[in-house]
């Protein structure tokens, strides 16, 4: 049984997709006619959040019940910016061959659906990298700032959660990550934080993470 292991969020941390993430969802907020759908509100309120949270945050401004296929459309509309506009975070590939070769396992925990997370897996080309190895806010009661993805996740890798290091690019990731007894790492690489890396940095050091990095492939050096 290994003594070790990395969790790694996926959007933001493997996959540059926030921003796409965060058009999408404000296209179609902006669609209900919602007031103050903004780029920066939404990564500022909603990131690393599941979209249940989104809908319920959606409900509260109509005051009525939030569309029942509105999580397809955002999805559909995501997936379709994929085609062209999805890249994997720059270092990734190098830093899971060297994960690989030292013999420590990674999986993936992420508050988006299981088809998002399938989809966007097959579009970055880490379908067979996470084989098994990938879960999502679906499998447990309650997503991200709760602890259950990473108790899930850590479970299925058979390593104690004390033992995990997480990599996070979001509070409420962090959060998580803390209150599941694991290891924080924060990670302000994206480019849905570009010009504001270094607020953001204090944001997750302030809520638990250590260090924080803007190069991924500083999580190695990380693990300890």
């Amino acid at each position: 049984m290994p003594n070790r292991a990395v969790i790694f969020d996926l959007d933001g941390c493997l996959v540059d997709s926030e921003p796409l993430s965060i058009g999408a969802i404000v296209a179609e907020m902006e669609a209900l006619g919602i007031p103050g759908t903004t780029f920066e509100a939404i990564r500022d309120s909603f990131l690393g959040v599941s979209m249940r949270v989104i809908c319920d945050h959606v409900a509260e401004k109509l005051g009525v019940d939030c569309p029942p296929d509105f999580t397809d459309r955002v999805e559909r509309r995501l997936f379709e910016s994929y085609r062209t506009g999805l890249r994997l975070i720059d270092g990734v590939e190098a830093l899971l061959d060297r994960l690989e070769g030292a013999g420590i396992p990674f999986a993936i925990a992420t508050g988006g659906s299981i088809r998002r997370m399938t989809y966007t897996l097959d579009c970055a080309g880490l379908s067979d990298r996470f084989r098994g190895r990938a879960f999502s806010a679906d499998q447990v009661a309650r997503g991200k700032p709760a602890p259950d993805i990473f108790l899930f996740t850590a479970a299925q890798l058979q390593v104690a959660p004390s033992a995990c290091v997480v990599v996070e690019d979001s509070p409420l990731g962090v959060t998580g990550a803390v209150a599941a007894g694991a290891r924080a790492v924060g990670f302000v690489g994206g480019s849905h934080l570009d010009g504001r890396q270094g607020p953001h940095a204090a944001l997750l050091a302030e809520k638990g993470a250590s260090p924080v990095l803007s190069d991924i492939s500083g999580v190695f050096g990380a693990i300890g």
